[in-house]
């Protein structure tokens, strides 16, 4: 089809004009009778978000994502120019893809009326029919619409009262497109009340020009529902013009979340053949993000971006992978030591509210961390704080006080005076020493994982050292290069005289 050069060719090879979205409604249509998915790579939307959108379309509907950020709206509005045409002939040299069969500017118009059927036309690519323009304070009409053009006007010699001294602005050029707005509420409420005639009659005037344009454009917004009391609003009339609004959200599971992150994180083939990361590694860098949307420290209305875990995730492998290079490893692992190294990944990408300023983005990072692995600990291993309820209820016989507490050998040896550091660039051999030196712990991991080999073990041995810290069963205490476990009293009594112990290698490490 594309090898047609004129519009005489167009005519004789039954060629028939659609709107766009008819287009991509008999497209979409297509797509759903073979059963080939609407949206590829958009993982938790399948039976919420999708299905909204396929009616949306179906019903020729502009549509409006409404959700907090990092919830792929503007992705899913790129994905719609997979529902068109691969090609459509527009008139050459017309700025607004012209339909050579029902042409619209004047432009076009009077090159048909001149040329007739040797009218030249040319093939526009799906992947150009796409026109995308974040909100600003600072959007004039004329970016969005256009105005006139003086310097054109000179060199065509034409008064301003001519119509062809106007410069399109962007939304014309996007004839027979998609057209999308990002942060809609923060376009300017004048701005707004220019799309009106747009959206309803399909139309725009250019500096009171009588001038009629039936544009042909699939609109799609987004906002973030913050930005109604934040920045702006969506003035109330242009709401009403547009027929759908979909809610998006966060994924509601952790599976769906490591689906994401696992797409979207960006590791080399070199990271990826060097570095084993773990299946309790991602869950727990998923549940940090799910403990960010709870915290009474985050601000919930501004939401926590998939960005988080996918960022993170890059960071936990690089802090294993600057290791393994330091100590001349060719293989390693993700150790949770090496989540102190995320800790960026979180400051910059949650708001905080008073009081999380008042705590301090480190600290609440930290902090997320910490309630990660408390959350996640209870799937791996016996609740620490039903133990103490059971422990506290009743009196237990002999039996059930020799197996109450799978933790007791463990924090037994740490009651003793005894402590564990893990410095976070030791070699994985001295770090699996280290932790095999913890009476009960590698017993405890033998007893509930039978089957993990050496590395999965110490990992799980670490695991339970940060878990039962969580749970306030033994202390840790984190310095720049190292973490500390010591007895819970002991660090205490410590913190309240000022003490250190005689064999405290932090200056030295350091």
């Amino acid at each position: 089809m594309n090898q047609i050069k004129t519009l005489g060719e167009l005519k004789k090879s039954g060629y028939r004009s659609r709107s766009i979205k008819e287009e991509i409604r008999e497209n979409l249509i297509n797509r759903l009778n073979t059963g080939d998915p609407t949206f590829t790579g958009i993982i938790g939307y399948e039976d919420t978000v999708i299905p909204d959108v396929e009616r949306a379309l179906l019903s020729k509907h502009n549509i409006l994502f409404l959700g907090l950020r990092g919830q792929a709206k503007t992705r899913m509005a790129r994905q719609m120019t997979e529902l068109l045409d691969e090609y459509i002939p527009v008139i050459t040299g017309s700025d607004i893809n012209d339909d050579p069969l029902q042409p619209i500017s004047r432009f076009g118009r009077e090159l048909v009326a001149e040329l007739g059927d040797n009218t030249p036309i040319s093939w526009l690519h799906r992947s150009e029919r796409y026109g995308e323009k974040l909100a600003t304070p600072d959007v004039s009409v004329a970016d969005l619409i256009g105005d006139i053009d003086p310097i054109k006007a000179a060199n065509l010699k034409l008064s301003f009262a001519d119509d062809r001294v106007i410069h399109y602005g962007i939304i014309p050029r996007s004839n027979r497109s998609i057209f999308v707005i990002n942060e809609l509420p923060d376009l300017q409420a004048r701005i707004q009340v220019a799309l009106f005639n747009i959206l309803e009659e399909g139309d725009v005037q250019i500096r009171g020009f009588k001038l009629r344009l039936p544009l042909d454009i699939l609109f799609v917004f987004t906002a973030n529902p913050e930005d109604y009391t934040n920045r702006g609003s969506i003035v109330t009339p242009l709401k009403d013009r547009i027929q759908s609004q979909i809610l998006t959200h966060y994924p509601k599971s952790i599976e769906h979340a490591l689906e994401i992150t696992e797409q979207e994180a960006d590791l080399t083939g070199d990271q990826q053949a060097r570095i084993n990361v773990s299946d309790l590694v991602r869950r727990l860098i998923e549940q940090i993000a799910f403990e960010a949307r709870g915290s009474e420290f985050v601000d919930k209305k501004s939401g926590v971006s998939a960005r988080l875990t996918i960022s993170a995730l890059e960071n936990a492998v690089s802090a294993a992978e600057r290791r393994a290079i330091l100590n001349k490893e060719k293989q390693t692992q993700v150790w949770i030591g090496d989540l102190n190294g995320i800790i960026p990944s979180i400051t910059g990408k949650i708001e905080l509210v008073y009081e999380g300023e008042q705590e301090g983005p480190y600290q609440v990072a930290m902090n997320l961390v910490d309630k990660a692995i408390r959350s996640l600990f209870i799937q791996y291993f016996p609740n620490p704080e039903a133990l103490k309820k059971r422990r506290n209820t009743g009196k237990p016989s002999q039996q059930e006080r020799a197996d109450d507490n799978p933790y007791r050998a463990i924090t037994n040896w740490f009651d003793k005076g005894n402590h564990v550091n893990l410095s976070f660039n030791t070699k994985d051999a001295e770090k699996i020493l280290a932790l095999y030196q913890v009476d009960g712990l590698h017993a405890l991991i033998k007893k509930y994982f039978p089957k993990a080999n050496e590395a999965q073990s110490a990992l799980l041995m670490e695991f339970v050292l940060h878990g039962l810290a969580a749970y306030s069963l033994i202390s840790k205490k984190m310095f720049e290069t190292k973490v500390e476990f010591k007895d819970l009293i002991g660090s205490m009594m410590n913190m309240n005289t000022g003490g250190e112990d005689e064999d405290f290698e932090f200056d030295e490490e350091s």
